[in-house]
């Protein structure tokens, strides 16, 4: 399923590069996986072709292995060593939340301190900017507050976590979310296999509005969704009722599904009950399960107290 850059950034972007207006720093933001990442580095390439005639540089800095770009994204703390987000296992139960921290944004002024290699200006993309601590943030700040021959892009999905006077030295450029036709749209006209869940109209509409306005989430949201045991899929339909069916759903769900996948099925279960009881006491409590396990809780304790809570407030 494609995601979409807009005709309207497009030509922005392009104008840009023509009459050379280039800024020193750009906020992408909007919804995840809804290109903003290949956005960033088409724009990046096309200032570096412009400027350079380097035809080459888009696939060097896909690569990571452009001399003149330098990608920061967030990363875990093991072990006294930082470890890049992407490089990883996907399963998080062992992991610490993951940040920018200070020292990477010191590198960013190491990189720049260095004369450019091929390009006349450097490039630094920050990956999910909203994850910056509160030092890095004042760091970061300072560093775009000082003349430099680097162009910032910084992408996220969540503007307001932002520093407001970060977010005032940047252009800021909106990538508009998809509306919930659009998604269902680009659903049944993909290869993706949804005869089962087109059918169901209650589970697609819940997907698709707790994907936010973006394909890439729903594909993601939809692959999840598969890999769900059904026994978990029928005890979520409603808030449960009995202690003993409680503890044991926390335990199933914490022993088949790893941490991404429990995010997941919190969302959707906010959805879904939020439907069902108009409760907000409810939701409430489901965020801060979402917010335990992100902080290291042991799940199956956040799990079992969430959904104990849950029932005493489903009245």
């Amino acid at each position: 399923m494609d995601t979409k850059c807009t005709n309207e950034i497009k030509l922005k972007l392009e104008k840009i590069v023509q009459e050379n207006s280039i800024s020193n720093a750009y906020i992408f933001y909007g919804p995840e996986h809804i290109g903003k990442k290949e956005t960033a580095l088409r724009f990046i390439s096309e200032i570096i072709r412009t400027n350079n005639s380097d035809l080459d540089a888009y696939p060097k800095i896909k690569d990571n292995n452009y001399p003149d770009y330098l990608k920061i994204e967030p990363t875990y703390l093991s072990k006294g060593n930082l470890i890049n987000n992407s490089e990883i296992d996907k399963d998080k139960n062992q992991k610490n939340k993951a940040l920018i921290r200070i020292e990477q944004i010191r590198n960013i002024k190491v990189f720049l301190s260095k004369k450019s290699i091929q390009s006349a200006k450097k490039f630094i993309l920050i990956e999910n900017a909203h994850l910056l601590n509160e030092s890095s943030s004042n760091c970061l700040l300072k560093t775009l507050e000082e003349p430099t021959n680097g162009v910032f892009i910084l992408l996220t999905s969540k503007l307001n976590l932002l520093l407001d006077t970060i977010i005032s030295r940047c252009q800021t450029i909106r990538f508009k979310p998809y509306s919930e036709q659009e998604l269902k749209q680009l659903l049944e006209q993909s290869k993706h296999k949804t005869s089962e869940l087109l059918s169901d109209s209650e589970t697609l509409e819940n997907l698709i509005l707790i994907s936010n306005g973006s394909p890439g989430t729903l594909l993601n949201n939809l692959e999840i969704w598969d890999q769900i045991p059904k026994n978990i899929k029928n005890d979520i339909k409603f808030p449960l009722k009995n202690y003993e069916k409680i503890l044991f759903l926390a335990k199933n769900i914490t022993t088949h599904l790893d941490l991404n996948q429990q995010e997941f099925l919190l969302n959707y279960i906010q959805r879904t009950w939020w439907k069902r009881t108009k409760n907000k006491k409810i939701a409430e409590i489901l965020e801060s399960i979402k917010y335990n396990i992100n902080s290291n809780i042991q799940p199956r304790i956040s799990w079992e107290v969430g959904l104990l809570k849950a029932k005493l407030n489903d009245l």
